[in-house]
């Protein structure tokens, strides 16, 4: 029996390493949360972990502390983000929570407000877009940090706000972060 499971795990790994497509599945990408729990009607667990970096360089984004991250993330998504939805239609999240080892990865500031569940970078099509929705935030709803965003590389806008609930939210603004 032991050989069997030994056989199939061996077979397992080989197949991981000589097949690029493969996919983690939930338990694995996911381990510890629940990725299609409703934080709110339009959002899930599963879009506020979910990254691009991981999928591409094999990392796990673990929630270290899930009981305190996802309440966190559920009360980002609902002062923030659903209202953002309400007005505006669908919107994708580029990166909520981020576990220690993907923020290292992607050049995450060391106290970043991702790795605590109370942050999310939202993709914009445009500067057009990115603006709206950076107005519409700084003049209707409360959050701690907001920020314009941009790559270097490639030129992208995208809106970084957060929202906390461990002190005061500073309402800090930055429309030209780049």
């Amino acid at each position: 029996m032991e050989n069997k499971n030994l056989k199939n795990m061996e077979t397992k790994n080989f197949n991981i390493m000589e097949n690029s497509a493969y996919k983690m599945s939930d338990a694995e990408m996911y381990p510890d949360v629940d990725p299609n729990e409703r934080l709110t009607p339009h959002f899930t667990v599963r879009e506020m972990l979910y990254s691009w970096t991981c999928e591409r360089e094999g990392i796990i984004n673990r929630v270290a502390e899930p009981e305190v991250i996802i309440p966190r993330l559920r009360t980002l998504c609902q002062r923030v983000l659903e209202p953002l939805r309400r007005q505006f239609g669908p919107i994708l999240i580029n990166s909520g929570y981020r576990s220690e080892c993907l923020n290292y990865v992607v050049g995450g500031v060391t106290y970043s407000q991702h790795c605590q569940g109370e942050a999310a970078d939202i993709n914009t099509p445009d500067a057009e877009t990115c603006n709206r929705y950076y107005n519409f935030i700084k003049d209707n709803l409360e959050f701690d940090q907001l920020l314009v965003e941009r790559s270097k590389k490639t030129g992208h806008f995208w809106v970084h706000v957060s929202y906390t609930e461990r002190r005061a939210n500073r309402m800090m603004t930055n429309p030209h972060y780049y």
